[in-house]
């Protein structure tokens, strides 16, 4: 068993705390300044928020609903619709209107299938600022879930909530992080990543955005080899530099096909199982079209609204990889629904999130933190501000956690920051395929400590060797940076090892070197 990867430390998150509490006093007389400096305080020991943000019908709320594993975000036209809604875990359902003037509201649950149908109860749509739904689902306990209206939304009401998401002052609580649903990246799509990154103080970081080639199932015309196809696309757009400018991955996923998948029932799969035994060239014939599917007279003994819920539920591309599969011998619902599930993308989408957002929720919001903080102290500086800023610098030269997603994603697009050789290593260190010591350094998930330990100190060996005295400072610093990542888990193992409770610092290999 390893240690833990490095995340920002008990100690260092405490003395940041203590920081802003500081800073809220000194800037006490300032109520827009404190304002945001308590906002950020309270952040640090709230969930962290990912927003789903598209264009109209990109399938935010359909993708939102498959990753709860729960139909509680509305997929229709409705007027919930056009309101941010926050969807966070709650041991009881619960929903809750916050007003324009700052009321909070709470509306009647409904239940619907399972799910949750939302009502603003007569509240007029203009005068609801967003709402908040607890939910008892898994799916949302590492991280709260933004639905937000389309933006470049024909409403421009719409748009404007969503946009009003990364302007500082918002009565809308802002995200930490944003899964961007798009076909093909717009003008409005940069535009808003662009602001996203600017009032999170992480222009250029993108560690805090992942693409999402959105209704993966469309393209080739729903053809069977559609995701194959679409894995395609996604790759030819990550290497955009439209898109690169404002995101570092893109991942295709079929967001009708994962929820089809997270919520199939067994009558579901006996329903697709009948429709599955109808002779071949019946069966070409059937699925032809969503319309011949849904033919009253079509050639099956499944019954006409039994069909159309098929479609409703799984997409005429869900329904022929359904049956391809059925007929292929998958045998049940549970092994049914694994199948789609896998083959949606959401696993992979998921995998992304835990990896790049939830499993480094705390520095996430800490580096927001200390930005906000930054940002306050250069736009309005005052007598007696030395102190904030020496504990500021402070708590960044101790917390090496917090230079290394900006490194992160500054290797996605620097043009020589690192000689193109040591690229990939230095971003696997960083954490790009997994935040644990042994995903970092590539060993197997139950490397013993003895064999983690000799592989970082190996690297670490390996990379001061590569700096070149002569090179560029911010190569230097780089690469000082990857190395730091590495000390951090042999000062944890020696942290473990001790029984210590100080938290470990980076830095020299001391008495349990090999």
């Amino acid at each position: 068993m390893t240690v833990p990867g490095p995340e920002l430390d008990v100690r260092a998150a405490a003395d940041l705390r203590a920081l802003l509490d500081r800073a809220v006093d000194v800037y006490g007389d300032d109520e827009e300044a404190a304002g945001r400096l308590r906002h950020t305080r309270r952040r640090l020991d709230e969930p962290l928020r990912v927003a789903l943000v598209g264009r109209v019908k990109a399938g935010k709320s359909t993708l939102l609903n498959a990753m709860v594993g729960a139909r509680i975000a509305p997929t229709d036209a409705g007027e919930c619709t056009r309101v941010v809604a926050h969807y966070r875990y709650g041991v009881r359902p619960q929903v809750v209107l916050h007003d324009v003037a700052g009321e909070a509201h709470s509306l009647p649950v409904r239940r619907s299938g399972g799910g949750l149908e939302l009502d603003l109860a007569g509240t007029p749509v203009e005068r609801a600022a967003y709402l908040v739904v607890d939910w008892p689902a898994v799916g949302l306990a590492a991280a709260t879930l933004i639905d937000t209206p389309g933006i470049a939304s024909l409403t421009t009401q719409a748009s404007a909530r969503t946009e009003s998401l990364v302007q500082t002052g918002s009565e809308v609580p802002g995200p930490d992080a944003v899964v961007f649903l798009t076909r093909q990246m717009q003008a409005e799509d940069v535009a808003f990543l662009t602001a996203f990154q600017a009032a999170t103080g992480a222009a250029e970081v993108h560690t805090t955005t992942i693409t999402v080639l959105s209704r993966a199932d469309e393209i080739a015309s729903g053809r069977l080899d559609a995701l194959e196809a679409a894995r395609a696309v996604a790759s030819r757009m990550a290497e955009d530099p439209v898109v690169r400018a404002v995101s570092d991955m893109v991942v295709p996923v079929a967001g009708l096909l994962a929820l089809a998948a997270r919520t199939l029932r067994h009558g579901d799969f006996v329903a697709l199982r009948s429709v599955a035994q109808a002779q071949p060239d019946d069966l070409q014939t059937l699925l032809l079209s969503a319309d011949r599917f849904s033919r009253p007279d079509a050639p099956t003994a499944v019954s006409r609204s039994v069909r159309v819920s098929l479609l409703e539920r799984l997409g005429l591309f869900g329904i022929r990889l359904s049956l391809a599969l059925i007929r292929a011998g998958v045998a049940d619902a549970q092994s049914l629904a694994e199948e789609l599930e896998r083959r949606s993308g959401l696993a992979q989408l998921q995998r992304l999130i835990a990896v790049h957002f939830t499993g480094r929720g705390t520095r996430i919001k800490a580096a927001t933190a200390l930005r906000t903080l930054e940002s306050v102290l250069r736009e309005r500086p005052r007598v007696g501000d030395d102190e904030l800023w020496g504990e500021l610098e402070r708590l960044r030269l101790v917390s090496p956690q917090l230079g290394e997603l900006a490194l992160l994603a500054r290797l996605r697009g620097a043009d020589g920051l690192l000689p193109p050789p040591l690229l990939p290593e230095a971003r696997r260190l960083l954490g790009a395929d997994g935040d644990s010591p042994t995903a970092r350094l590539g060993l197997p998930d139950d490397a013993s400590d003895d064999v983690v330990w000799a592989a970082a100190s190996q690297v670490i060996d390996r990379w001061r060797a590569a700096a070149d005295p002569l090179a560029p400072r911010p190569t230097l610093d780089a690469i000082e940076t990857v190395v730091q990542c590495c000390e951090l888990v042999l000062a944890g193992i020696d942290q473990r090892r001790s029984g210590s409770d100080v938290p470990a610092q980076p830095g020299a290999r001391g008495g349990s070197e090999r």
